[in-house]
């Protein structure tokens, strides 16, 4: 007989501390619909388990917490027409509800690569802890698609239009970044995370992370917010582009950058931060849901799978293939009512009631 392989992701209780690992190091720790579903189950059991007081989620290996979703069984998924990503979506978005609304303490460790589906599992917790050797970002324009996992809330909210320098351009971000645009909370030396989570054990999350806890280094992202506040103004992407370039520079960089994208995809990540300002995270997830199959009915989120993750050419052929010929109709098409495929989180509220909800509807 071979040998088993290893869970994808593993449950144990230490102490006062229910401890979530990641388990597919070779991977980044990408998420599947098993994990993701496990994940929902799991923390609705211990939010009513009086022995569990804090959760603490990590990733295996050395690499990071979690590079997002697992993008190519998405896209074995489109090639096939099997339907499953909706149901993989369907789930996350809910397990990204739970955890904004969790009931105790929910300590995120931010090491190394958090990407994608990884944000939507640490930047929703309530303590956030972020490296030296954090690598956080939003990457979906490269791929064809938007930010998603209430991603497009997150951005929103972040100072000035950091937020949309990020969404539009996929910037990998510091530690640091992450702080200052408030997608995490504490920083962490990654050396003292194992004498952290020993720490959770017996201790309070405030308590345990107030003894590890250092002032971190300056956020870049913050030293560039004049141009970019100035740059990103407006619900206009071509104009965008025309004002970065025309300041030069680091602007002028990111110009170029969002013109290698998607240029579906940065009008419609741009349309969605707009309109999700000041919505509930379970707004933001039915809205993002509703934009998803729709790119997932579309050329350029298969495309941009293809030439960066499965043939690797790094050589998109975008359709349309400039920010011009996507029109608003085009945009706001992305935005209409799925009528009875409709998430619908906002109708159910967020925190743990959410799961098991949700097993009573999946089957209408």
């Amino acid at each position: 007989m071979g040998e088993r392989e290893p869970a994808e992701i593993l449950f144990e209780r230490r102490g006062q501390l229910g401890l979530i690992t990641l388990n597919r190091p070779k991977a980044v720790n990408a998420l599947t619909l098993g994990m993701v579903t496990a994940m929902l189950e799991q923390l609705t059991a211990w939010a009513d388990d009086d022995a569990v007081a804090t959760i603490l989620v990590r990733g295996a290996g050395d690499r990071g917490l979690c590079a997002g979703g697992d993008i190519v069984a998405i896209y074995q998924d489109m090639i096939q027409e099997a339907g499953r990503a909706p149901d993989f979506w369907s789930a996350e978005y809910r397990l990204n509800s739970l955890i904004a609304g969790y009931p105790k303490p929910y300590v995120a460790f931010m090491d190394g690569l958090v990407l994608g589906g990884g944000v939507g599992i640490s930047a929703h917790g309530s303590v956030r802890v972020v490296t030296e050797r954090t690598r956080m970002g939003m990457p979906e324009t490269t791929i064809g698609f938007v930010p998603d996992v209430g991603g497009t809330l997150l951005l929103s909210r972040a100072p000035g239009e950091t937020g949309t320098h990020a969404a539009l351009t996929g910037a990998h971000l510091s530690g640091a970044d992450a702080l200052f645009l408030g997608l995490a909370d504490h920083f962490v030396p990654s050396g003292s995370l194992p004498a952290l989570a020993e720490a959770l054990e017996s201790s309070t999350a405030d308590a345990a992370v107030g003894r590890f806890a250092q002032e971190p280094p300056a956020s870049a992202l913050e030293g560039q917010r004049g141009w970019i506040d100035a740059g990103y103004a407006g619900d206009d992407a071509e104009e965008i582009v025309r004002r970065l370039r025309a300041a030069g520079g680091d602007a002028a960089a990111a110009a170029d950058t969002i013109e290698s994208k998607s240029p579906t995809a940065v009008k419609v990540a741009l349309a969605s931060l707009r309109r999700v300002r000041g919505l509930s995270l379970e707004d933001a997830l039915d809205q993002e849901y509703r934009v998803g199959l729709r790119f997932l009915a579309g050329r350029d989120f298969r495309e941009g799978i293809r030439a960066q993750v499965v043939e690797k050419d790094r050589n998109p052929r975008w359709q349309p293939a400039t920010l011009k010929e996507v029109g608003e109709a085009d945009v706001a098409a992305y935005f209409e009512s799925l009528g009875e495929r409709e998430l619908g989180l906002a109708g159910v509220g967020a925190g743990v009631k959410t799961f098991s909800q949700s097993k009573e509807t999946d089957h209408v």
